[in-house]
């Protein structure tokens, strides 16, 4: 990556100040969890059994443990060590809890935690292509993080994005053995696409996906930083923390929009408080948008939430 600073007219080449030691990033990360992954940090060097964790975080917009793992060293399985820790993680709940309460001092209970959305992100200066292929496929609960510093003290993060449709399942990764992590985690912990949150029902009209579409390139132009996270009910749009979840019905597209009561411009009064209603997605404002309906005003609640986050 190469980056630049503007003085005046001339552009002033940013020097990178590579990471020397696995421990600068871990220091960094975990120190601001929240602005860089929207993860509470719990705990640092984690130990279950015999293996020892770099960091553990807890995602509170979606009820779920986050391991992360700093890599400097190019000659490992990501595939391995992931489900080999996510196996760790589904074969020792009350560990996690019991880590989380005593950290926190919370009363989390196991019920509380959705499983199903456990994952692991790696983090490194840089991955190989191996690396990155290894995780080129639709349903793994990984995440690969590339993260740069540079002189003038910024820091850069780049995530890897699978291109793949294939499912792990489907390839020879040993996963038919009966003791494989992959086989056994693959059952409990499920990673969602928007293709899945599409062709849920058979009968969705083509104005319904199209609908969707113009509502997904909208919010994502709302800034370079937001980007989409599919989840088990809802697709989630997201920086740090959630904008707005969007839910697909065959009669309208669901937007919550994650702003608390009384913290929502809403002058044509469409949207309905749902701040003391179970619902799924992040936030206690609702609104229904039908393909007739013109989405320029839903926008502009939904960016309310991007700028109330931008402003934190």
């Amino acid at each position: 990556m190469k980056l630049f600073s503007n003085n005046g007219e001339q552009l002033e080449r940013v020097l990178s100040d590579p990471f020397k030691l696995e421990k600068d990033i871990q220091s960094l990360v975990e120190g601001n969890a929240d602005s860089l992954f929207g993860l509470e940090f719990v705990q640092s060097e984690m130990t279950v059994d015999s293996f020892r964790l770099d960091t553990l975080c807890y995602d509170t917009d979606n009820n779920a443990f986050v391991i992360i793992e700093y890599k400097r060293d190019k000659n490992f399985s990501v595939i391995d060590q992931g489900y080999t820790y996510l196996s760790l993680m589904l074969n020792n709940k009350a560990e996690f809890i019991l880590e989380y309460n005593e950290n926190k001092e919370q009363n989390l209970k196991r019920d509380d935690v959705d499983w199903s959305q456990s994952r692991v992100i790696f983090i490194s200066p840089r991955f190989t292509e191996y690396q990155k292929h290894s995780v080129n496929f639709n349903n793994i609960p990984f995440e690969l993080w590339e993260i740069s510093r540079f002189k003038n003290g910024t820091i850069g993060l780049l995530k890897h994005e699978s291109t793949s449709n294939e499912s792990i399942d489907a390839v020879s990764t040993g996963a038919s053995k009966s003791n494989s992590p992959i086989k056994s985690v693959s059952k409990e912990v499920k990673v969602y696409t928007e293709d899945y949150h599409l062709n849920k029902s058979k009968n969705r009209p083509q104005e319904i996906i199209h609908l969707y579409h113009k509502l997904k390139e909208r919010i994502l132009d709302l800034g370079d930083d937001v980007e989409l996270k599919a989840l088990a009910q809802t697709i989630q749009f997201k920086t740090a923390s959630s904008i707005a979840d969007l839910i697909i019905y065959d009669k309208s597209v669901i937007a919550v929009i994650n702003l608390k009561k009384g913290k929502l411009d809403d002058p044509r009064g469409l949207t309905e408080d749902i701040s003391e209603k179970g619902h799924w997605g992040n936030g206690e404002y609702r609104i229904y948008i039908k393909p007739e309906d013109e989405i320029e005003y839903a926008l502009y609640l939904i960016k309310q939430a991007y700028e109330g986050l931008e402003g934190k």
